[in-house]
């Protein structure tokens, strides 16, 4: 059988057009009937590669599918048959819909195994097959940058090692226990030069100098200092340690950290300097002016909290519900203090002197502040007022649903690739403690059967269990990780 070369039920001669011929694929115990003219639309897929295979023989066939029946002339394939009932939609339709559940990266998968160009998959499913890519991008990013901290080369220099220590013990509490004491530290010399630049404002808790002039106690003077020792030899010690130099400096939260940290020695140096060369009372204005800089350092707490990390990325993504939410207000504002400015204008002791003066009463009560301030009197203002009100309440409203979606999706989006990321170490240490059984015993046998020496065998391990250990992300994979079964 395997030297027939033709099939019985194939003319020689090719007298059974292909646009006539009818075949039978069995994809996973699922029968599908097809016809040469729908298939033969896309020549250059595998299903109508089947068609003009029929008359290479097996070796033709066999390079095409898993097995053949050549009575029923019938193809069958171990693949996936609901990834491939929607394949199939573009020989009837021209394009592709992926199904709810499918794996998209698996989906992908099976496209092109099927030799179906991803051109004809729906605008939707692609961007669902994009996202899906950028998870497993981010798993195996997680996954490296934790090897690269379990990793030690040894070709690197003392200082590199010194460099790598102290970065992952600043910025990777969860890489040690001392690491996670440092990050409590800090947090709370967060707290604490907070609650003393607030608490500096107390009159009661203030001294009066020489001068006459109220300025902060010396003890909570102090306690500012000894907080600004702290960040200081922190951002130092992490720009010294930084992998990028320039990535480092031009991140946000460390602008964030230099602005917490700058206005102290800017005030300390017009202080001591400033005097000789202006005149004392600019100096204390300027020194009055930088102190207020120092409730940036309250955004340091963002460093330690992925609640606020998640908050400002959920913020991020919804700038557009934010902008329709500001459109609505401006409008609405725009509206309602033109009109309470005509329907007050009877009124002999109206409060509403002018339209852009009525922008403030439109602002507070669209917004449901109501400070009291500026009121309507008339009986068309008061109406005014509570339609006013009813509109900047739906109007606030309805952008809400939107933004804690993008919140809620982030958070257990981040769990889930922190949850993956975990597993597929697991599942490393894992293969890689199989792969060093499995490579144990058959270098045993070898060495029993060839007589070879114990230190060569010890040597052959390391090889091998070097080669395993980071398989998710080497050239040569040995093993199939959750995440690489998805690729």
């Amino acid at each position: 059988m395997a030297g027939d070369s033709r099939f019985p039920d194939v003319d020689s001669d090719g007298s059974e057009k292909n646009e006539d011929m009818e075949i039978v694929v069995n994809v996973g115990g699922v029968r599908q009937v097809f016809y040469g003219d729908n298939l033969n639309q896309y020549p250059e897929t595998r299903l109508a590669e089947l068609i003009n295979c029929l008359s290479g023989g097996y070796d033709s066939i066999f390079s095409l599918c898993d097995d053949y029946d050549p009575g029923k002339r019938e193809f069958y394939f171990d693949r996936d048959p609901d990834a491939f009932k929607c394949i199939i939609d573009v020989y009837y339709f021209g394009e592709i819909h992926m199904k709810k559940g499918i794996c998209p990266i698996c989906f992908k998968n099976e496209m092109e195994f099927w030799k179906v160009d991803l051109k004809f998959l729906d605008d939707c499913c692609k961007t669902h097959l994009s996202e899906k890519k950028e998870e497993l991008e981010e798993i195996a990013r997680r996954v490296q940058l934790i090897l690269d901290d379990l990793g030690v080369d040894a070709s690197e220099s003392r200082w590199k090692r010194c460099q790598k220590y102290i970065w992952k013990f600043l910025e990777k509490p969860e890489s040690s226990y001392p690491a996670r004491v440092i990050a409590v530290l800090s947090f709370l010399f967060i707290l604490i030069s907070s609650i003393v630049m607030c608490v500096g404002t107390i009159p009661d808790l203030q001294v009066v100098d020489a001068e006459g002039n109220r300025m902060e106690h010396p003890t909570l003077d102090s306690i500012e200092t000894a907080c600004i020792g702290w960040f200081t030899m922190e951002y130092v010690l992490r720009l010294i340690s930084s992998p990028n130099k320039l990535h480092f400096a031009l991140s946000f939260m460390n602008i964030v950290d230099v602005l917490a940290i700058l206005p102290f020695y800017v005030s300390l140096t017009l202080t001591h300097l400033g005097a000789k060369l202006m005149e004392l009372s600019n100096v204390q204005q300027a020194v009055q002016a930088l102190r207020i800089m120092r409730i940036a350092r309250i955004f340091k707490l963002a460093r330690h909290s992925s609640g606020l990390q998640t908050l400002t990325y959920a913020l991020k993504r919804s700038f557009k519900e934010l902008g329709l939410l500001l459109m609505y207000l401006a409008v609405g504002i725009f509206v309602f203090s033109a009109l309470g400015y005509t329907m007050e204008q009877s009124h002999p002791e109206t409060l509403f002197k002018s339209i852009p003066q009525s922008f403030w009463w439109a602002i507070i009560t669209m917004t449901t502040v109501g400070y009291g301030d500026i009121y309507p009197k008339t009986t068309l203002g008061k109406l005014n007022a509570a339609i006013s009100f009813l509109c900047g309440v739906i109007a606030i409203a309805l952008p809400i649903h939107p933004i804690i979606n993008n919140f809620v999706r982030y958070y257990n989006k981040q769990r889930v690739l922190e949850t993956a990321a975990k597993h597929e170490l697991e599942l490393m240490e894992l293969n890689s403690a199989e792969g060093k059984a499995t490579s144990s015993k058959s270098e045993l046998e070898d060495l029993v059967r060839e007589g070879k020496e114990g230190p060569f065998h010890s040597s052959r391990l390391k090889v091998s269990h070097s080669d395993t250990f980071i398989h998710l992300l080497s050239e040569e994979k040995h093993y199939r990780t959750r995440l690489q079964s998805c690729k």
